[in-house]
């Protein structure tokens, strides 16, 4: 197991209540750290790759939760829902205009809660994305973080192969970084992350 996603799942639902509330959620299409089940009045889930989607809808229709989730490909900037959230997860720094989407974020609701990499986290520099979390979270700052938490987690991978498996989607850079792993087993990279309140 890479990171351990029920406590990262766990520290969301302590940083930030969304029950009740009708929640853009941007980045849908990966790990989902915030349950579909929430007890949200509307969840409009948004992803770019519409083929990730396919699971998160799948896995709505299976709970039965059609009614109070729905699932959209296509870009989050394309978006004019009105609500009470936007929740960005893990997908800020990914974004060519970090302050651009806050700002129709901000259009959109009075909340923006973001889920992301922390700036100087050791896994982010074997991902290669140390440059863009460091712009992203530069303009969480500028743009007014109203609370912010930070989080010191682990992934871990049983072998090589394991972290190639994760990382090599990163690309050239990233595979060169990890060369370091070659051969080796349990290993350990230091992960932190935080939750940020616009």
């Amino acid at each position: 197991m890479a990171a351990d996603y029920a406590k990262m799942s766990d520290d969301l639902r302590h940083f930030y209540d969304f029950t009740g509330k009708t929640v853009l959620f941007i980045g849908a299409a990966g790990k989902q750290l915030l349950d579909p089940s929430t007890p949200v009045k509307k969840l409009v889930a948004i992803d770019k790759d519409v083929k990730a989607l396919e699971a998160l809808r799948s896995s709505v229709a299976a709970q039965g939760l059609s009614g109070r989730v729905e699932v959209v490909g296509g870009d989050f900037e394309e978006v004019n829902v009105r609500c009470d959230a936007v929740y960005l997860e893990f997908c800020l720094h990914e974004m060519d205009d970090p302050l651009r989407a806050l700002q129709h974020a901000k259009s959109l609701a009075a909340d923006l809660v973001v889920y992301d990499h922390a700036a100087g986290s050791e896994w982010i520099y074997y991902g290669a994305e140390q440059d863009k979390v460091a712009h992203s979270s530069a303009v969480m700052r500028e743009y007014g973080i109203r609370r912010q938490e930070t989080f010191q987690a682990e992934q871990r991978f049983a072998t090589y192969d394991e972290l190639y498996a994760k990382i090599s989607p990163q690309g050239e850079l990233a595979i060169e970084r990890i060369e370091r792993f070659k051969g080796q087993s349990d290993i350990v990279i230091p992960f932190s992350y935080e939750l940020n309140l616009l």
